[in-house]
């Protein structure tokens, strides 16, 4: 029996995840210019599951649509680069709230694979994992609270901060050390909500302050990159 065709709704959320991850991973810069043609010959896609994919994305904040000029991956200001992190520690804080000591024990072997994947790719000094590892701690910590809303918003904010630390990261300080999640965990591991909370809050903290207002968005062939993901 063939297999049936995925639903128009399915295959936008897949390009979507594709170009979503693309730019949490920094394979997609700000201000990049998002060809339908290159997207949709990249990613055997439709060429109206583009556009409604691209419209989606625009309604997140994670590109922007100009008439007779296309879409674009966004270019955070530095506002909303503030107000972003503003929002990342209430939903973290959020989030920490809702993960009890039972679920950490639950989830004990995926946190220590987890967190062992850090590790590993600090340690190579793989830029890309490093930011895709780092990424996933967050998103973790979220699917272990088992709160879908909290979820779901988290993972805009994340591909948003992507964007942020990719057009104002001081490259000349390096990325935050596994050992803060650590110590996140170990603080839940105990109960201590109030402490593991405190210990995010320092944690954005960090990461906010290795920003600056410097860029220079480079140009990529969506077509290269994307297959990459695909």
């Amino acid at each position: 029996m063939s297999k049936a065709a995925p639903s128009k709704q399915q295959e936008v959320q897949r390009i979507v995840e594709v170009l979503s991850q693309a730019i949490a991973q920094h394979r997609l810069k700000p201000g990049t210019r998002l060809v339908e043609t290159q997207i949709v010959e990249a990613l055997d896609a439709n060429r109206n599951h583009v556009q409604s994919a691209l419209q989606r994305m625009a309604l997140q904040h994670i590109v922007t649509i100009e008439p007779n000029r296309g879409a674009r991956v966004a270019q955070p200001e530095v506002r909303e680069a503030q107000e972003v992190f503003i929002a990342r520690r209430a939903i973290e804080s959020a989030i920490i709230s809702c993960v009890t000591q039972e679920k950490i024990h639950a989830w004990r072997h995926k946190l220590e694979q987890q967190h062992q994947m850090e590790r590993d790719v600090i340690n190579r000094r793989d830029r890309q994992g490093i930011i895709r590892e780092l990424s996933e701690f967050h998103l973790l910590l979220a699917e272990i609270s088992d709160n879908r809303v909290l979820r779901e918003i988290l993972a805009n904010l994340m591909v948003r901060s992507s964007l942020i630390v990719s057009l104002y990261h001081r490259h000349d300080i390096s990325d935050c050390k596994c050992n803060e999640h650590s110590d996140i965990i170990e603080a839940l591991k105990t109960g201590d909500i109030r402490l593991a909370q405190t210990l995010m809050e320092q944690h954005l903290n960090v990461i906010e302050r290795q920003l600056d207002l410097t860029t220079s968005p480079e140009v990529f062939d969506l077509r290269q990159v994307l297959r990459i993901s695909a």
